[in-house]
């Protein structure tokens, strides 16, 4: 049996009988795990153009929290309880990825490319990936399933968020060579298009607009490609409540064409972060 059709049929098991996992399903969960670091297997790929969930993959993800039991295990001289264990970090070196001390913590599951920066404290969970040549900066949360693409900067303070449930649903992602200022939220989903630089500060959720000035139209739930974005309040709908003296306004991204000045500075953002 492939480790799909493995992870498939222990999931309609235990949603009919429920039950602890044995040996041979502990073995399947582990198997699916070193799966996930190794890029055998993704949360979400893109298909005809557009990123869709690889539902049996979160459903794993789901297993290993559902099956496993919480035991108590050390780490830098530190107890801590979880059902699952630290990602081993020892491969990094060889290929060329780097993490600073004192707080950068990878979980099980989670998968690592090539000339990764991940500085300190930051996390990435299970069943997320980091592409190659890609920083996570300092206080970054890397959500559980969440898609990172080559060459990403994610700023300091920005947390991207996990999408477990339900199964359907995609991850968020963040395409190649795009930049996330500091403080960056992108959650639910959301679709951060490649090439694209994010200012500080920038919430991008399906539930706020985007205002895409290139083709003069409003999107949801996604930023193209080659874009710069901010953010900007519009007024809300509930101005001329007398609540409201002066108008109330709500958040929107505004997305305009990339500017030589945003690129030139991205690029020396990046050199400095070689040396």
């Amino acid at each position: 049996m492939s480790l799909q059709s493995d992870v498939t049929e222990l999931w309609e098991r235990t949603q009919e009988d429920g039950g602890e996992a044995d040996l041979d399903d502990l073995i399947v969960l582990d198997e699916f795990l070193d799966a996930l670091e190794s890029d055998e297997i993704r949360a979400a790929e893109r298909v005809d153009g557009e990123w869709q969930a690889n539902e049996w993959v979160k459903r794993g993800v789901l297993l290993n929290f559902s099956l496993r039991e919480i035991t108590t295990q050390m780490h830098g001289g530190v107890a801590y309880n979880d059902v699952l264990e630290l990602y081993d970090s020892t491969s990094l070196a060889e290929r060329g990825s780097r993490n600073t001390p004192d707080g950068t913590v990878v979980r099980r599951g989670a998968n690592l490319g090539s000339d990764v920066i991940m500085m300190s404290p930051s996390f990435v969970n299970i069943g997320a990936r980091v592409g190659d040549g890609t920083l996570v900066d300092s206080c970054d949360t890397v959500g559980s399933c969440a898609q990172i693409g080559k060459n990403v900067k994610i700023g300091a303070n920005t947390l991207i968020g996990g999408v477990l449930e339900p199964v359907e649903d995609a991850p968020v992602i963040v395409e190649d060579n795009v930049s996330l200022g500091a403080g960056c939220r992108v959650t639910s989903g959301f679709v951060v298009g490649e090439d694209s630089v994010v200012g500080e500060n920038t919430l991008l959720t399906p539930r706020i607009p985007v205002y895409d000035l290139v083709n003069e139209e409003v999107v949801y739930g996604e930023l193209p490609p080659e874009r710069r974005a901010f953010t900007r309040y519009v007024e809300s709908s509930v101005s001329d409540h007398e609540m409201f003296e002066g108008g109330a306004y709500k958040p929107a991204v505004v997305a305009t064409d990339l500017e030589t000045e945003t690129l030139e500075a991205t690029e020396r953002e990046d050199a400095l972060r070689d040396n």
